[in-house]
């Protein structure tokens, strides 16, 4: 008689998916950029920025594009997954040779946020004794955020942006660029974003950091000595499902789903899910393995404080302040950051484009999904630059 074999126990989901001092970097550069005041008060000293770049610097500086990713994103904007990079770029197509952001013409970079979790200083970067920040990180804003990657454009010796391009979070500080920076921004490229966090986006951000504050697990942020398996798992998973129903529309989750039973479940009498609960179940188990609870919770709050008017007379006032070439893009199906929020944006710049509508069934996703129409519109505005220089 043959001994069944036992079959491997299936991984632990590690505590943090954060990059740590000690990984592979990748295709990650990092610089260090010494201290940073904070908006709300205190510092942070001793501040990196990890960041990925494609294309060469020309000798004049004037052919840097940055790129600026959103909640979960990460500077491997473009590329394969592999050693460092555990997903592939979420703009890949978009950008390289020959793509409607030409590497071969420009210089594109793309940081991680402060507070990130991918190399930059966050929660789960070492503070001077050794130890995770944790629970000691500071809470940051977008200015904040937009201070860090002001810094960087310094080091790397950028005065000017050809390009400026970010959505939802990204749009944040792209436009928090703009009004900040006016000289330091040629042209813009904000989608599927907002002037200032609306009360509607700050409540659905309340129970995701509920659930993750919630978990037994998160330890008051204090969770990085545990051991794999026993990490925040369960409130990030919750916060990121929560999440995720605002980033697609519901026409197309009910296109997609419907009432499905999930293949070889039952749902009915509560033992089996729904095909669109075990979706939501699949992203979270993908956000666990590659992302911090901390940094989670970090960029939420910091996203609530966005308001490119705090401090400078309302919004109206601080998107005059806008000297870039801009184009505004909203997604027609996005419940999230719906067309409105943007065309506030692109009334209130001076000289901006008409408002782009990208006509979409993916909900908020769109801006990420429908990347060749997108690329379409960032290849308009580096025509534009092109055809400005040779003028």
């Amino acid at each position: 008689m043959v001994a069944a074999q036992e079959l491997p126990a299936p991984a632990m989901p590690p505590v943090t998916g954060a990059w740590r001092v000690g990984d592979h970097p990748g295709r990650r550069r990092f610089a260090e950029v010494g201290r940073l005041p904070l908006e709300a008060g205190g510092r942070l000293d001793d501040v990196r920025v990890a960041y990925e770049t494609w294309g060469e610097l020309s000798p004049a500086r004037d052919n840097a594009v940055l790129v600026l990713h959103a909640l979960t994103g990460d500077s491997h904007v473009t590329g394969p997954a592999g050693s460092g990079h555990p997903t592939p770029g979420w703009w890949d197509g978009l950008i390289g040779p020959g793509q409607a952001v030409d590497t071969d013409r420009w210089f594109v970079v793309a940081p991680n946020v402060l507070g990130g979790c991918q190399g930059t200083t966050g929660p789960s970067a070492e503070y001077r004794d050794g130890r995770p920040y944790g629970s000691r990180f500071p809470f940051i804003t977008v200015r904040d955020q937009v201070a860090a990657e002001a810094a960087l454009a310094d080091h790397l010796g950028i005065d000017r942006w050809a390009l400026v391009v970010g959505g939802s979070m990204g749009g944040m500080r792209a436009l928090e660029w703009a009004v900040t920076h006016p000289a330091r921004v040629e042209r813009l490229l904000a989608l599927a974003t907002c002037a200032a966090a609306t009360g509607d986006q700050i409540a659905w951000c309340a129970p995701q950091l509920a659930a993750i504050r919630s978990d037994p697990n998160f330890a008051g942020g204090d969770y990085y000595g545990a051991v794999p398996g026993e990490g925040p798992h369960a409130g990030l998973g919750v916060a990121r499902r929560i999440a995720h129903v605002t980033y697609r529309s519901g026409n197309e989750i009910n296109l997609r789903f419907g009432r499905t039973p999930q293949l070889g479940e039952n749902p009915v009498g509560g033992d089996g899910r729904y095909a669109v609960e075990s979706y939501l179940d699949h992203h979270a188990d993908k956000l666990v393995g590659r992302f911090d609870a901390n940094s989670y919770v970090v960029l939420t709050e910091a996203m609530n404080t966005h308001d490119v008017g705090r401090g400078r007379g309302g919004v109206a006032a601080a998107l005059s302040r806008v000297t870039a070439r801009t184009t505004v893009v909203a997604v027609d199906s996005d419940r999230l950051y719906p067309v409105e929020l943007n065309a506030e944006i692109a009334a209130g710049i001076p000289g901006a484009e008409p408002l782009q509508v990208l006509h979409s069934p993916y909900g908020h996703d769109g801006f990420l999904i429908e990347s060749a129409a997108v690329g379409q519109l960032a290849a308009g505005l580096l025509e534009e630059v092109d055809a400005t220089t040779a003028s």
